[in-house]
C-alpha cells in the first residue's frame, strides 16, 4: 500500500502539485472484503486532506519544516515518508472504521459467510396429501353429458340435444359407472368422459327413481378403468374431513373440501321417497356435482354426492350424499336385476301435504286398492267418490307391526326392513270402523 503511495508521488511533476484527494479510479486500495475496500476509500480522503491542507503553508513555516530533515537526503524522500506515513494513518482510520461499523470482522477485513437457509419444499406436507388424494381418487370419476334425440323439419335423421351434464363413479373394470337417477332422468341417451379424455357411448344397466341411483355401461378397455376404493360409512364422525369430486357446471374434475357437518339426515327422492341415513357434509355441491364421489381423508368412497340445500340453487355449504353402506346394496341389486325390488303393500296413497288439507293430521291415507292385489283380500279399503260428488275417505295407516306411521316417510321406512313375501300387522283407521289391524303379505314391487 505504501509502494503505491510512492510510485504515485514520483509521477507527480513537483510537491507543490500534489492534489488534494487520491484518484481512487487509478489507484484504488484493494481489500479482502468488498465492504471493508469501500470503508476504506471513504475514510482515506479525509486522513490525507487533514495532512496535506488544500491551503499552502507560508513560506516560512515550510522552511521550518524541512530544516529538520537530513541534510543527506532529497525532498522527494521526505515527502515520500511523510505521505507513507499519511497512508499508515489512514489504514489505522480503516481498521477502526471496520471495528465500529462490523465489530465481528478482523483487521484483515475477512467476513464471515451468510449461513444458507434449506429452500422450503415446494409443498407442505397437508398439502401434498390432499394433492396425492385428488390425483388418486380423480382417475376414478367419470363425466356424465346427457342428451336427447330430436328430429328438424328439415331432416329424417335423428338430432342428439344436450340435456344435461353430471358426475359418475367408475365402480368396477367391467365398464359399470354409478351416478344418480335425475342426472339420466328424461334423457335419450349418455356418453361417459374418462379421466384420460376419452368418451364413450354408455347403455342403461338399470335405475331405482326411489334410491336416485342409476348404473351405466361403456366399452371401455379394462386399462382405462380405474375403480374407485370403496370405504365404509358405518362409522362416520362428525367433524373428519371430506372431499368432493366432480363436474359442477361442467368444469370437470373439481375438488372442493370441507367436513362432515351431519349424519342420520334424510332427503326425497326424485319420487317423494324418503333417502334416509343420508350424510351432511360442508364440501360445496353445485349443479354437475350430482353423482360424484364423496371422500374421507384416505381417498375412500363415504357417499354419492345428490342434493344440496339453497335457497339460490347454488351451493350454500350444505351438501348432501347418499352413503356408501347404502349405494351399495343398491348397485349390487341394479347390476343383479336391472331393478330394486322391494316390498310392498300394494295401495297408492295420498302424499302428508296434501293430506293435510283433508284434516288428517298423521298417518298415509290410502287412495287406491287394485282388484285382487294383497291389500284387497287382506280388508284394506280405498278413498271413493259417492254419487252427489262427496268423497268418502279410505282406510288411514297410523303403524305397520309395532312402529307409528306419521307419514309416508315413516311407511317406508317400516317396510324396507322387511322382505319380499313377509307377513306385516297393519294397523288402519276410518270413519266407519274405527281402528282395526289387518294382516297382509307383502308383494315385490314392480319398478
Amino acid at each position: 500500500m505504501v509502494g503505491d503511495v510512492v510510485s504515485y508521488l514520483r509521477a507527480c511533476p513537483s510537491p507543490r502539485t500534489l492534489p488534494g484527494t487520491l484518484d481512487l479510479q487509478k489507484h484504488r486500495i484493494h481489500s479482502r472484503n468488498t465492504s471493508a475496500s469501500m470503508a476504506f476509500l471513504t475514510a482515506a480522503p479525509v486522513v490525507h486532506h487533514a495532512l496535506l491542507p488544500a491551503k499552502v503553508t507560508p513560506r516560512r513555516a515550510r522552511t521550518s519544516m524541512l530544516a529538520d530533515r537530513p541534510k543527506n537526503s532529497s525532498s522527494w524522500q521526505w515527502l515520500a515518508a511523510v505521505t507513507a506515513g499519511a497512508a499508515i494513518g489512514a489504514a489505522t482510520a480503516t481498521a477502526v472504521t471496520i471495528s465500529i461499523h462490523a465489530p465481528h470482522l478482523q483487521a484483515d477485513a475477512y467476513v464471515q459467510p451468510i449461513p444458507q437457509v434449506p429452500a422450503l419444499p415446494e409443498y407442505l406436507p397437508a398439502e401434498q396429501g390432499v394433492i396425492s388424494l385428488f390425483e388418486r381418487a380423480t382417475q376414478s370419476v367419470a363425466f356424465v353429458t346427457t342428451y336427447t334425440e330430436s328430429r328438424s323439419g328439415f331432416s329424417l335423421n335423428p338430432m342428439e340435444t344436450p340435456a344435461g351434464t353430471g358426475s359418475g363413479i367408475v365402480w368396477d373394470t367391467d365398464g359399470r359407472i354409478v351416478t344418480n337417477f335425475h342426472v339420466i332422468r328424461a334423457a335419450s341417451g349418455a356418453k361417459i368422459t374418462l379421466a384420460n379424455k376419452k368418451t364413450y357411448d354408455a347403455e342403461l344397466v338399470g335405475s331405482s327413481a326411489d334410491d336416485d341411483v342409476a348404473v351405466l355401461k361403456i366399452k371401455a378397455p379394462r386399462d382405462e378403468l380405474f375403480p374407485i376404493d370403496v370405504g365404509d360409512s358405518s362409522n362416520l364422525r362428525v367433524g373428519q374431513s371430506t372431499y368432493a369430486i366432480g363436474n359442477p357446471f361442467g368444469l370437470d374434475h373439481t375438488l372442493t373440501t370441507g367436513v362432515l357437518s351431519g349424519l342420520g339426515r334424510e332427503m326425497k327422492s326424485p319420487t317423494g321417497r324418503t333417502i334416509s341415513n343420508v350424510i351432511q357434509t360442508e364440501a360445496s355441491i353445485n349443479p354437475g356435482n350430482s353423482g360424484g364421489p364423496l371422500i374421507d381423508a384416505r381417498g375412500r368412497l363415504i357417499g354419492m354426492n345428490t342434493a344440496i340445500y339453497s335457497p339460490s340453487g347454488a351451493s350454500a355449504g350444505v351438501g348432501f350424499a347418499i352413503p356408501v353402506d347404502t349405494l351399495k346394496v343398491i348397485a349390487q341389486g341394479l347390476i343383479e336385476n336391472g331393478r330394486i325390488v322391494r316390498p310392498v303393500i300394494g295401495i297408492s296413497y295420498l302424499e302428508s301435504s296434501q293430506a293435510r288439507a283433508l284434516g288428517i293430521e298423521k298417518g298415509v291415507l290410502v287412495l287406491d286398492v287394485p282388484e285382487g292385489s294383497a291389500a284387497e283380500k287382506a280388508g284394506l279399503r280405498g278413498t271413493s267418490r259417492m254419487t252427489f260428488g262427496s268423497i268418502e275417505l279410505g282406510d288411514i295407516i297410523i303403524g305397520i307391526d309395532n312402529e307409528g306411521v306419521k307419514n309416508e316417510g315413516d311407511l317406508f321406512k317400516a317396510l324396507d326392513k322387511h322382505k319380499v313375501g313377509d307377513t306385516v300387522r297393519i294397523r288402519v283407521l276410518n270413519n266407519t270402523d274405527g281402528e282395526r289391524t289387518v294382516k297382509l303379505k307383502l308383494s315385490a314391487s314392480q319398478k
